[in-house]
């Protein structure tokens, strides 16, 4: 009997074909001696829609909701179904005597499979493979201890759950959002408490009051000190304070009246898993979180030269140790071989900071695989987000970063003035980043004032008693900021922080509230719009809380480790849900679309709405049951309106060409030649035919009264 091998795309099923031998090829299939491996093209089923249960829900009603089926239904996707009756045609097949899950690793492709083979019937045993990556090695050690599938079925749980919960809270709010404010408005299990950080944030922004403070710097024979207060506060809010202080200090000698040299370790940042390589690249590569997961997608699953990317761990396992110096051999290439072969001439150690088993859930940290890294194969985009992985892998063999702080305390006038020198005594790990690399907090609610520069002066010897004179003494006014704009990879800390979605789904989550037209990019700046400020005041409160959401994502990691009961949380989903949409009907808050023009639907008069879109502003009707849509700036002819006599705007709609006035909403139908003929081309026939004599006068009015008829 041969085994039935699922993977989750094509490319997957042929290395995995290749690797076992397959060499059949068919075209939904490849066949060997053991195997046959077939493949889904991501998800080839899901959950059904309203409407599947009863055709009334096709026309979305405020009465209807919320809608809450019995048991939930699936049904076959309709744009991959020929791939679906090609692996349920496969499944039964009497040679085929087991089925060998290889989707991917995780909560989503368990899911893939597991509906696949529940819409097919699949009775018979199946196991499952669980590999992090995709090199010849890791496929052929995956099928020499293939793990029962049953082992999975927590997971499986997990993601069933998730899809549920998904829709029903998202899909009943967002109807009733729809319904009771007649718009396009969406809200989500995830999404909703995201938008709501991002306008917090934004409302802090606009409720701050910037206050002047002063701060105080003295040169004292070369060493460069800051004033603070016994607190270790340096701003000074009142200016008077400041200029008596200066004052002081400019008239009186100084003395050093405390040193310390204190010796400091700073280890190695520990390896990436997905968000922090998001965040990372989001701040030193520009990348958006969605882009990183297409580029490290491909580096996974295309070149096989980094591991699983959809992971939370930043550790290894203890027995993959042994795996670590070919991985290092296989990076050793490019600008990376220098660094790697000091650490080649000695055994590998691996720390607890790299090595924790208590730490690895399903999958380990973003790191190289061993298969060999060609360089000049990779796009620019690729080369750039692997450096970031194989700098960090490296860099956890290297040692810790020693230096000696210098801290001191001068006093001048009873004030207390304080410095930081810093003197480098080993690189350590830093070398693998040229010693540049400054690995800040992720916190961007820095009001203005930054510490972190008195560390890097160069301070001379000095002794604790010894006496200055003050060079110069200065006062420098500045203003206390606000907070600063979310940026992707700060935006991506807090949903971290309050356990927003996964490693997986916060990238798409981000994409989905820039899609939906709720927030926008501004540079490097993630900004609530219009339409987002107004949606998160129209959902309910219990909706916007990051810890309700951040509650239902812990309850889905116990329900996949086993200790959660499914059931209760989806009945829990439930009557949250009836509550969420309850509130929306009972709402009495008005909603004024931000982006209505003055311009009206020629075919219902109602307003357009401008949109953006990825081939520029679009303009659509506000009206949900008319399907008007037109590029935002049309074309200016030289028909004139009758009322303003401004230039009007060339349209095509349904019933033809049209022109219309924006400021007078004047339109007017062309005919079939309308606007075909301009006015230099009149001139010009009119002066051919008219200047040839073998033409008759008559010939030439008659020509003149046919172009009139263009105008």
């Amino acid at each position: 009997m041969k085994s039935l091998i699922l993977c989750e795309k094509p490319s997957v099923a042929k290395e995995i074909a290749r690797v076992l031998g397959c060499t059949q090829k068919h075209k939904s299939y490849i066949e060997g001696p053991k195997y046959v491996v077939t493949w889904a093209l991501g998800h080839l089923i899901e959950l059904a829609t309203p409407e599947d249960y009863d055709n009334k829900y096709k026309t979305w009603n405020l009465e209807d909701l919320p809608i809450m089926p019995e048991r939930m239904k699936l049904k076959i996707m309709k744009e991959t179904s020929h791939q679906y009756r090609a692996v349920a045609q496969l499944c039964k097949r009497q040679d085929l005597g087991e089925l060998i899950v290889a989707t991917d690793a995780g909560r989503e492709g368990e899911l893939v499979a597991r509906w696949i083979m529940e819409m097919a019937g699949w009775r018979k045993p199946f196991k499952r493979l669980w590999i992090s990556s995709q090199t010849d090695k890791a496929i052929k050690d995956g099928f020499a201890s293939l793990k029962p599938g049953r082992d999975y079925d927590h997971l499986y749980a997990s993601a069933v759950c998730r899809a549920e919960a998904d829709w029903i809270v998202g899909l009943n709010v967002t109807r009733a959002l729809t319904c009771r404010y007649d718009a396009q408005l969406s809200a989500g299990r995830v999404q909703t408490p995201t938008l709501a950080m991002l306008m917090e944030r934004e409302r802090e922004i606009n409720n701050f009051k910037s206050t002047p403070y002063w701060t105080v710097t003295a040169d004292f024979s070369g060493v460069q000190a800051q004033w603070r207060d016994p607190k270790g506060n340096a701003r000074i809010f009142d200016q008077q304070k400041a200029d008596s202080i200066l004052s002081q200090v400019s008239k009186s000698n100084a003395k050093l009246t405390k040193l310390t040299k204190v010796e400091k370790l700073e280890p190695h940042p520990l390896a990436y898993d997905l968000t922090e390589l998001q965040r990372d690249a989001n701040k030193k590569l520009g990348f958006s979180a969605k882009m990183t997961s297409n580029v490290l997608q491909r580096l996974y699953e295309q070149h096989k030269i980094v591991t699983y990317p959809r992971t939370d761990s930043r550790y290894i396992t203890s027995d993959m140790v042994p795996t670590l110096k070919s991985r290092l051999e296989s990076v050793a290439v490019g600008p990376y071989a220098e660094l790697v072969r000091p650490l080649l001439r000695k055994p590998i150690q691996a720390t607890k900071r790299v090595v924790d088993d208590s730490k690895v859930t399903d999958h380990h940290a973003i790191i190289p695989t061993e298969q060999y890294v060609n360089l000049n194969a990779l796009s620019s985009e690729e080369r750039k987000l692997y450096d970031l992985i194989a700098r960090r892998f490296i860099a956890l063999f290297y040692p810790a970063y020693k230096y000696e702080e210098t801290s001191l305390t001068i006093t001048a006038s009873g004030e207390s003035f304080y410095a930081k020198g810093r003197v480098q005594k080993d690189s350590g790990w830093k070398v693998v980043y040229g010693n540049t690399q400054d690995f800040d907090s992720d916190d961007e609610d820095d009001q203005g004032f930054d510490e972190r520069s008195t560390l890097k002066q160069q301070l001379p010897e000095l002794k604790e008693g010894s006496s200055f004179s003050i060079k110069s003494c200065l006062k420098t006014e500045q203003s206390t900021k606000p907070p600063g704009r979310y940026t992707e990879a700060a935006l991506l800390s807090q949903m971290e922080k309050h356990n927003l979605g996964t490693p997986a789904t916060r990238a798409d989550i981000i994409e989905k509230l820039i899609s939906s037209d709720t927030i926008e990019r501004r540079i490097n700046n993630l900004v609530p719009t219009g339409k987002g400020k107004q949606l998160i005041e129209l959902v309910a409160a219990k909706l916007r809380s990051p810890e309700l959401t951040a509650q239902w994502e812990q309850e889905l990691e116990r329900i996949a480790k086993g200790k959660g009961n499914h059931k209760q949380f989806i009945q829990s989903i439930r009557e949250q849900t009836r509550e969420l949409v309850n509130e929306v009907k009972e709402s009495d808050i008005d909603y004024k679309p931000h982006n209505l023009t003055h311009s009206k639907c020629p075919e219902c008069q109602n307003f357009l709405l401008e949109r953006n879109g990825k081939r520029g502003k679009t303009l659509v009707c506000s009206s949900r049951t008319c399907d008007y849509r037109r590029a935002a700036e049309a074309p200016v002819v030289n028909k004139r309106c009758p009322q303003c006599r401004k230039k009007m705007e060339l349209h095509t709609g349904k019933a033809g060409k049209y022109v219309q006035c924006r400021p007078c909403n004047v339109i007017e139908k062309l005919g079939e030649q309308s606007g075909k003929v301009k006015k230099h081309q009149q001139a010009k026939l009119i002066k051919q035919y008219s200047d040839n004599e073998t033409l008759g006068s008559s010939l030439g009015d008659a020509l003149k009264e046919a172009m009139k008829k263009f105008e």
